[in-house]
C-alpha cells in the first residue's frame, strides 16, 4: 500500500491533487489484511482520509487476484456516482493490473420495453405536457445502451407515469418475457456478471439478500466480499427490506395491470371483471379507514385492538377497521381463486397471482400482529399509505444472512464510532467480536487550526418556553460574525421554520430554506450566493459537499435524539429495557452521537476550509452525557467566546492576504 499511496507512489504520480494522508495508507491497509485474512473490518475514516481510494485499491487487488467479485454498497447516490464516473475510471488508467466495473440501480431506475409498448394503448397520461414527454421517453428507450433513467436530464425529474413503465420486479415476467434479451435489466445484470466489482446502493444489496435463498431467487450476482460505505445507514435500510409492507399503490397497480390481462374466454373476463370491483370497492374502504383514524402525515403505531378486540363478553370481536380487512381479504381471495385457473394462459396471469399472494400475506402478517419481534406501523406520505412490520432488532438477522455466510465485509463511515469505540455499531449489526477488527483511521485535517467549536455561555434547556427566542437571538449574533456563509441545521421542520422566521427578516444575508425549492436546486444556489445561509433539517445533514468559502459556519440547534414518539425508536427502546438494559445510554445517546458528527462534518471539506462549528443546546455542558458528545467530535478548539470566533476569520482573511 506504501507503494501505492506513499509519496513517491503510484497515486502521487497520477494524481494531480495527491496529497500524502497516513491515514489513508492505514486504512488500505487494513482493508487488504481483512481480504487476505478473511474477515470483517469497522473503519471510521473522517473527512479527509482519502476512504475510497483506501478500501478500491484492496478490493480491486482481492478481486483479480482470487477472481471473487467484490461488491461495493453507498447510501447516497452522490457517492456512487462518485465512484463509477471519477474514482474507478482513474484506477482503470493508472494500476497495472487491468479490471472491470459495473453499476446497478434498483429496478425503478430503469424503463420496461414491454410496459413502454402497453403503454402506448394505456390511459396512463395526463395531459399534452405528459404526451410529449412520453413520446420522449419511447424515442429514447429505443436507442439507450442502459434505460437508465438518469440519461432523461432534459425531462422533468418527476414524470408521474414513469411508474407506470418502470421495470420494478412485481410486474417482471422473467425469462417468459417476449424483450428479456433485450431488456434493460436483463444486460445491467449481465454487466454485472462479467465484471470484478460491482457498485450497487444499500436498499439494492439489502432487497437482494431478502430475496436469497427464496422463491424469486437473487437479484445481484454472487460475491466473495463486500465493502459498505456510509456504513452507518445500514441498520434503518436492513430493518426495511427484512419486514413486510403493504400500500394502497400495490393494490391499485394490480387493478389497473389486470385490466392489460389478455384473456380470449368472455366469462372468465367477465367474472375478472367483477372480482377487480369487488377488490376496487373493499379496498377503497379499508385504506379510508386508515385517513380517518390517522389523518395526519407521517409515522404512527398500529396500536393493539386496531383490528379486533375484546367485547363485554370476553369475546373477540373484529373492529370497522377488522370487518373491512375481512372484506378485501374474501375480494383478494376471489380473484386469486378466478385468475388460478387461467395461469396456463398467459405469463401475465402468474405473475398478477403471485402478487395477489404477496398482498395477502403482508396484510395478514401485519393485521395479525403477534410476532412480537416485529413493530407494526403505519406511514402516510401524500395520498400514499404504507402498511408496515419491521424487524425490532437487525443483529440477529445480519449475522445469519451476512456475516457468516461472506467471509469479507468491510464496514466504513466518516461516523461509526461513538465516544471513541464501536460498541454500538457492533452491538446493532451483530458484529462477532472474534472476526472482526477496529480501526478508527486519522484525519488529514488540521482541525485545531480550521476549525473552532462554539457553546453558547447562556441558553436554555430546549423544552423551555425561552428556547425559540434566544437561539435565534443567537444565531444572528453567530451569522453576524461569520458574515453568513452558513447552515442552521434544525432536528425538526417546526425548529427550521420558527429560526428562520425569527433570523431571515433581521440580517442583510440572502437566506434559503428547505421546502422552497429542490435539494441540488438549493445547493446550487447556496454555492453561488455570496454570504447565503440556508436553514434545513436532517436531509442536508449528510451526503452534502460544499467547499471553500461559501460554507464556514454550521449551527445546530439541538442534539439531535431520535424522535421517542417514531415507532421503531420506541420499539428498539423497549427491546432494549425488556432485556435490562439502558435504551438511553445504549441507543439514544450513541445514534445522536453520531448524527451530530454528521451535520457537523458539513464544515471542513479540504485542508483549506476553516470555519465554526456551533451546537446551541446547553446539554452538551451541563449534563454528564454531554461530555460523550465532546469527545467524539473532532479534536477543534472550545470556546464560549465569540471573540475567539471572530479571530478564526480574521485569521483566514490574513492567510489570503
Amino acid at each position: 500500500m506504501e507503494e501505492i499511496f506513499g509519496r513517491g507512489g503510484l497515486i502521487a504520480r497520477s494524481h494531480p491533487d495527491y496529497e500524502f494522508r497516513p491515514g489513508q495508507i492505514q486504512m488500505a491497509e487494513a482493508v487488504l489484511r481483512a481480504f487476505e485474512e478473511r474477515r470483517h473490518l469497522l473503519v471510521e475514516a473522517g473527512t479527509g482520509t482519502g476512504k475510497t481510494l483506501a478500501y478500491l485499491v484492496p478490493a480491486i487487488a482481492a478481486a483479480t487476484a482470487r477472481g471473487e467479485r467484490v461488491i461495493i454498497s453507498t447510501g447516497t447516490k452522490n457517492l456512487q456516482e462518485q465512484l463509477m464516473e471519477k474514482d474507478i475510471p482513474f484506477l482503470q488508467r493508472v494500476l497495472p493490473k487491468k479490471f472491470t466495473a459495473a453499476y446497478m440501480k434498483g429496478r425503478n431506475n430503469y424503463a420496461c420495453l414491454q410496459r413502454i409498448k402497453r403503454a402506448e394503448s394505456a390511459p396512463i397520461l395526463d395531459g399534452l405536457d405528459d404526451v410529449d414527454h412520453f413520446e420522449e421517453v419511447r424515442h429514447w428507450a429505443r436507442d439507450s445502451q442502459t434505460g437508465d433513467r438518469a440519461e432523461l436530464i432534459q425531462l422533468p425529474e418527476n414524470l408521474s407515469f414513469w411508474r407506470h413503465i418502470d421495470a420494478r420486479s412485481e410486474i417482471c415476467l422473467g425469462q417468459k418475457c417476449p424483450d428479456y434479451d433485450p431488456c434493460f435489466i436483463t444486460r445491467m445484470r449481465q454487466r454485472a456478471q462479467d465484471a470484478d466489482i460491482v457498485i450497487v446502493n444499500h436498499h439494492l444489496f439489502f432487497a437482494d439478500l431478502a430475496l436469497r435463498g427464496g422463491e424469486y431467487g437473487q437479484v445481484l450476482p454472487d460475491y466473495g466480499a463486500v465493502i459498505f460505505d456510509e456504513a452507518h445507514a445500514i441498520e434503518d435500510v436492513a430493518a426495511e427490506y427484512f419486514g413486510h409492507q403493504v400500500s394502497n399503490y400495490q393494490v391499485e397497480d394490480l387493478l389497473r395491470d389486470l385490466q392489460l390481462v389478455p384473456v380470449t374466454d368472455s366469462d372468465a373476463n367477465k367474472e375478472l371483471t367483477r372480482a377487480g370491483g369487488r377488490v376496487a370497492r373493499f379496498s377503497e374502504r379499508f385504506w379510508q379507514g386508515f385517513q380517518e383514524t390517522r389523518g395526519e402525515e407521517g409515522r404512527a403505531p398500529v396500536l393493539p385492538g386496531t383490528f379486533a378486540r375484546k367485547n363485554a363478553r370476553g369475546e373477540i370481536e373484529a373492529t370497522a377497521l377488522g370487518d373491512s380487512y375481512l372484506s378485501l381479504d374474501g375480494a383478494l381471495n376471489r380473484m386469486e381463486t378466478t385468475l388460478d385457473a387461467l395461469r396456463e394462459q398467459t405469463p401475465e396471469v402468474e405473475n398478477l397471482v403471485r402478487r395477489i399472494r404477496e398482498v395477502r400475506f403482508g396484510l395478514e402478517f401485519i393485521i395479525a400482529g403477534d410476532d412480537k419481534r416485529y413493530v407494526y406501523w403505519m406511514e402516510r406520505r401524500g395520498r400514499g399509505l404504507f402498511l408496515r412490520a419491521s424487524p425490532i432488532d437487525v443483529s440477529t438477522l445480519l449475522q445469519d444472512k451476512l456475516f457468516e455466510r461472506v467471509e469479507t465485509v468491510v464496514m466504513t463511515s466518516a461516523t461509526l464510532a461513538s465516544a471513541g469505540n464501536f460498541t454500538f455499531a457492533r452491538e446493532r449489526l451483530g458484529l462477532n467480536d472474534d472476526k472482526t477488527d477496529e480501526l478508527v483511521a486519522p484525519s488529514s485535517y488540521d482541525y485545531q487550526n480550521q476549525s473552532v467549536l462554539y457553546l453558547p455561555p447562556r441558553m436554555p434547556v430546549p423544552s423551555s418556553p425561552q428556547w425559540a427566542e434566544a437561539a435565534a437571538a443567537e444565531v444572528l449574533r453567530i451569522l453576524e460574525v461569520t458574515r453568513g456563509r452558513a447552515f442552521v441545521l434544525s432536528t425538526s421542520l417546526s425548529g427550521m421554520r420558527s429560526l428562520y422566521e425569527r433570523v431571515a427578516p433581521q440580517v442583510d444575508f440572502p437566506c434559503l430554506m428547505q421546502g422552497t425549492a429542490s435539494k441540488t436546486g438549493l445547493l446550487d444556489r447556496f454555492r453561488t450566493t455570496p454570504n447565503a445561509v440556508l436553514f434545513a433539517t436532517s436531509s442536508f445533514w449528510q451526503g452534502v459537499d460544499v467547499r471553500g468559502d461559501a460554507l464556514s459556519c454550521v449551527i445546530i440547534d439541538k442534539l439531535p435524539f431520535a424522535v421517542p414518539s417514531d415507532p421503531i425508536v420506541a420499539a428498539r427502546q423497549r427491546f432494549i429495557e425488556d432485556a435490562g438494559g439502558s435504551s438511553f445510554y445504549e441507543y439514544s445517546v450513541p445514534q445522536a452521537i453520531i448524527s451530530l458528527k454528521q451535520g457537523l462534518g458539513r464544515l471542513i471539506r479540504s485542508a483549506t476550509d476553516r470555519g465554526v462549528l456551533s451546537v446551541l443546546d446547553p446539554r452538551l455542558r451541563t449534563q454528564a452525557y454531554g461530555r460523550q458528545f465532546i469527545k467524539s467530535l473532532p479534536p477543534c478548539r472550545v470556546t464560549s467566546d465569540l471573540s475567539e470566533v471572530a479571530r478564526v476569520f480574521d485569521e483566514t482573511a490574513a492567510v489570503v492576504r
